[in-house]
Order: structure tokens, then sequence, then C-alpha cells
């Protein structure tokens, strides 16, 4: 059996050591912080698959001097898995849509889409925002997955969560931008949210609920911070009146021809879990 056997392997069965509190954990916190969720040898073998398509896809063109705040963030690419058959086999992964399933404590998860975050070196922060303000959803039964590709030291800013944060409706009316971190760092200190901030080993992954309010440092170091991120539903999550623009252009882009207060059934969504 080859690597790439294995890998395939490792991506289609189920995520043993996941804590037995860590369904609870997730719903008190907002997020967790799994360690192992993949093995270094799975990451190697689709991480160059990952950065090339980066590196292919990227239509960031400006100096990072000259960028804005949110534009110095991070270079994003979303939903490579419709560009390249093996990120596909990364995006689809059972193990993976498994985990949110079980956190989320719904019987199945269907796909949104996926982002490609890569902090360049000098990168700078990303701001404190909540990501379910860019989606038009009907409830918070959704997660996202922040898997790095490469170890990740708090230098070279792997993402930080305010524990408790996505029960505080403060806020969710930001985008991510100056804006957002300056009121957002403020009514985290205010309330007390413990800003929890962590290395990532290689293999470690992350989940955290659309309201769960999170940031990252900058990149200090010589070395793109390379991230994949999944973001899966509720499998019966409906979707809802846009309140913003963000939000109608994601209903056009991530969910085709769902109606408001439809199932988002598409080719784009389909189920990558289901409890058998």
């Amino acid at each position: 059996m080859t690597t790439t056997d294995i890998s395939v392997d490792e991506l289609e069965t189920p995520y043993d050591d996941l804590p037995p509190t860590a369904t609870a954990d997730f719903n008190r916190d907002g997020f967790v912080h799994l360690s192992g969720v993949l093995t270094p040898e799975t990451i190697a073998q689709y991480e160059p698959t990952i950065t090339s398509e980066v590196i292919r896809l990227n239509t960031q063109d400006l100096p990072l001097a000259e960028r804005d705040t949110y534009g110095k963030a991070f270079l994003q690419v979303t939903n490579l898995w419709r560009q390249n058959e093996k990120v596909k086999e990364l995006v689809f992964a059972r193990r993976l849509a498994g985990i949110a399933a079980q956190l989320l404590g719904v019987h199945a998860v269907r796909l949104y889409h996926d982002q490609a975050l890569y902090k360049e070196p000098s990168g700078g922060i990303t701001p404190w925002h909540a990501d379910q303000y860019y989606w038009p959803l009907s409830s918070d039964r959704c997660v996202t997955l922040w898997l790095p590709l490469q170890e990740t030291p708090v230098e070279m800013g792997p993402l930080a969560f305010a524990r408790g944060s996505h029960n505080f409706a403060f806020g969710r009316d930001l985008p991510i931008s100056d804006e957002s971190e300056a009121q957002l760092q403020n009514a985290v200190a205010e309330q007390h949210f413990e800003d929890v901030v962590e290395p990532f080993a290689l293999g470690d992954a992350s989940f955290h609920r659309g309201w769960t309010f999170h940031h990252a440092g900058p990149n200090r170091g010589t070395e793109p911070r390379r991230v994949m991120t999944v973001i899966y539903l509720d499998a019966d999550l409906r979707t809802t009146e846009p309140t913003n623009r963000n939000q109608t252009a994601d209903l056009a882009n991530w969910m085709p021809g769902t109606d408001i207060g439809q199932v988002p059934e598409s080719a784009l969504n389909p189920i990558l879990y289901a409890a058998s």
C-alpha cells in the first residue's frame, strides 16, 4: 500500500481520539482545539497541492505594504475542491466531517465551502470577527474547521478564540475590519472572555462555531502560515433572508439556486457525513 493510499484511508476512517467532553466543551466554549486530527504524513500528501493551487488562483497582486488591513491578513482562495481532485479528497474527508457532526450534535453535515488562508511572512493581524456575519443561515448549527498545514507557533499567528463569545450578541453586525478589531477587542476585555491563544502542532485542528469571535496575530515567521479551512452545515439547516450584501453574495456564490427558507441541496453543498 502506498503512502497516498494510507492517507486516503485515514481521511475516511473515524477520528478515535475525540475527548469524551469535546462536545460539551464545544457547546460551552464555542470552539475546540484537537490534537492529532491528521498525521503529519497525511498533511504532507496534500500541502504541496493546496499551496500550488493557492499560487495559481490567487488574485491579490498588490505589495503587502499597499494593502488594507484585510488584505494584509491573508491570501484567500475559496472552493479549491472544485479546482483540484486531490484537494477534494481532503475537503470531502469523512473523518473531518464526522468530527463536525459530533461536535454539533447532528446526524449529518453538508459542505458550505472551503477556504485556503495563507498569511504571508510579515502579514498582519486577522481582526476580531465572527464568521456568521457573512452567512445567511437560519441558526448557528454550523462549524469551521481550521487545519494548519505546518507546525504553527504563536509567532506565526495561529487562530485564537474568545472563550464563550458565541453567546454574545454584540458585534454581530461588524464585518472583519479595523472597526471590528477595535470594538470587539474592547468588548472581549470588558466581558472578561478569555482570549485563548495556543500554538498548533502539525496535525492539530480547531473547530469553531459561526458566532464565536476569533482573531489571529501577525506572522512574524519567515515562512507563510498555510491553512486549509472547511465550513460545514447541519444537513437540515435552512437559509434565511440576507441582512447585508456579503450574505447576499454568499447565498448566490455558495448556495446557488437555493431560495430563502430552503435547505441548500445543490451540487455545491453535498452531504459529507451521515451517521450510519
